[in-house]
């Protein structure tokens, strides 16, 4: 079913409404293959169509999606309340007068502190966001207005532009992270889990939802590994291994504690599926034990860490790309950047002159 662009009587109802449309889309889109409230999520998707009353009930509505498993919600839900907090106090009479110049100051105003790779997550938000409005969009005449959004030059961030150089850590910074990961403190039965979850994606590069995401059938012994059956991005498979000797003895604690009524190998003490938000903190704790601080410090630095090592041990990036699951080789090529050996060879090029 299509809509009006000025669906509702006034500006801020009809941005509401088309912002709770969009959310709807993305959470039906997303993927939702570590959502096992399905009854909590039918609420939520059945609250978003009967509209959302202000913007803090749209954020609630996300955040509860977000906390039984969906991932990626954040990306839109986090720029798109910015953008409706920037446009009410503008007194703007219709959602036609929002064009490429109003969404470029917006950005230019509300991220000059903020790094370019969220720069480039606002700029996704906003094309998604206005995307979805051409195409869902219908006026009188049987025709769909367009607002044709680009922001293809937008603080010169445009393509891959505004990407960064992963964070990692360095051998050093290794040894006392896997220190940290035995010797941080939890509660007695999340301890041997927090230590088992670490250990996976650090030992195979899984992303934070693939780790959570795995289910007690996705993972078999063979011989001295533990092998995985992982989804990725797109529901595309993969495998990984494990040796067992890394995770064995604090999976044979965890499963001591698990709720066997789960399916999923992870889980909070009631049987709920583990949030990104937890591994977070997970991470944060430990990296503070081990005396480590980047610049990005969440638990997807495990996974540049241990493609780091892979490529810097194998030089082979089809390798890399088959173990992270990469869609494309150029990119896994970013771990190019961190081979110092091929570096000492540059370093050298002055010399004899």
């Amino acid at each position: 079913m299509r809509y009006k662009v000025d669906e509702k009587e006034n500006f801020e109802q009809s941005l509401l409404f088309w912002l709770g449309r969009f959310v709807k889309y993305k959470l039906t889109s997303l993927s939702n293959r570590h959502v096992e409230e399905n009854a909590t999520f039918s609420s939520i998707i059945g609250a978003l169509n009967q509209g959302c009353s202000s913007m803090e009930v749209l954020k609630k509505h996300a955040k509860e999606a977000r906390n039984i498993g969906l991932i990626g919600i954040n990306l839109y839900i986090n720029p798109l309340e910015k953008l409706y907090h920037y446009l009410l106090p503008m007194n703007l009479q219709s959602l036609k007068e929002i064009d490429e110049e109003l969404l470029s100051e917006f950005l230019a105003s509300q991220t000059g502190s903020l790094s370019d790779a969220t720069k480039k997550n606002y700029r996704i938000a906003l094309l998604s966001f206005f995307k979805f409005m051409d195409k869902q969009n219908e006026e009188a005449n049987m025709q769909a207005y367009q607002f044709r959004i680009e922001l293809k030059n937008w603080g010169g961030l445009g393509g891959r532009k505004g990407e960064k150089l992963p964070a990692h850590m360095y051998k050093e910074e290794l040894s006392r992270f896997f220190k940290a990961i035995e010797e941080t403190e939890f509660k007695p039965y999340v301890q041997a889990k927090n230590r088992l979850l670490i250990k996976m994606i650090l030992y195979t590069g899984m992303r934070v939802s693939e780790a959570l995401g795995v289910r007690m059938k996705d993972m078999v012994r063979d011989g001295a590994y533990f092998v995985f059956q992982i989804r990725g991005k797109g529901n595309k498979p993969r495998t990984a291994m494990i040796k067992c000797e890394h995770i064995e003895k604090d999976l044979s604690e965890w499963m001591a504690y698990r709720n066997g009524e789960s399916a999923l190998l992870f889980q909070s003490r009631t049987g709920k599926p583990l949030t990104q938000a937890y591994v977070s903190y997970v991470m944060d704790k430990m990296l503070l034990h081990a005396g480590i601080r980047k610049e990005k410090n969440g638990a997807h630095m495990l996974r540049h860490t241990f493609a780091t090592l892979l490529y810097q041990k194998n030089r082979d990036l089809i390798l890399v790309q088959e173990a992270l699951g990469h869609a494309d080789l150029n990119t896994s090529r970013i771990y190019t950047h961190f081979d110092k050996e091929r570096l000492k060879i540059a370093a050298d090029t002055m010399d004899g002159i």
